[in-house]
């Protein structure tokens, strides 16, 4: 049986699916099932989908003609990365950064958000991207633990208001692609 799983660049039409996302993980961060840091009206909103596929800078996970995740690729290095210790000084032309990474609560302990990952990494080296950078909210356990196990290290919390959200310790995280 083929694979019904893909990836790709989102359209128009994903950016309600890609919202509704977005309210599930709101609603279970506020039913404490889930724990990502993330706030309702804050940080991510539908403008935040819709301002990444104006960039062409979104992507959709899609399962059978559902779309389960999404996340924002790009070159942007958020204000914080700016004097961080990271292990790989790169010029901002070889860094690729993951931003936003969601997957369904309903569609959780599938292996998506490690698929996704694995996306990002291919999708660098298309754009001649060796050193790829992620952050996370400190409270996010389940992105660290996961990030961790794809080989991406930890090199500083740092304190913020991120995204709207006041009091976030940034948690930055990097990897080497090997040629």
């Amino acid at each position: 049986m083929a694979e019904a799983i893909c990836i790709r660049p989102a359209l128009a039409a994903d950016l309600p699916a890609v919202a509704a996302i977005y309210d599930e993980i709101h609603a279970a961060e506020e039913s404490g099932t889930l724990t990502t840091g993330w706030l309702r009206g804050v940080y991510p909103t539908a403008a935040t989908a819709e301002g990444a596929l104006e960039r062409g800078e979104l992507f959709v996970l899609e399962d059978s003609g559902a779309i389960l995740g999404a996340a924002i690729l790009n070159r942007t290095q958020v204000d914080v990365y700016a004097g961080a210790p990271w292990e790989f000084d790169a010029p901002d032309e070889a860094v690729c950064v993951l931003h936003t990474l969601v997957i369904s609560p309903r569609a959780s302990r599938r292996g998506l958000g490690r698929r996704f990952v694995a996306f990002y990494e291919s999708y660098a080296r298309t754009l001649g991207c060796r050193e790829l950078r992620i952050d996370t909210n400190a409270r996010n356990r389940a992105a660290r633990t996961m990030y961790a196990r794809l080989g991406y290290r930890e090199i500083a919390a740092v304190p913020t208001t991120f995204n709207g959200i006041p009091g976030v310790q940034l948690i930055l995280l990097e990897k080497h692609l090997p040629l």
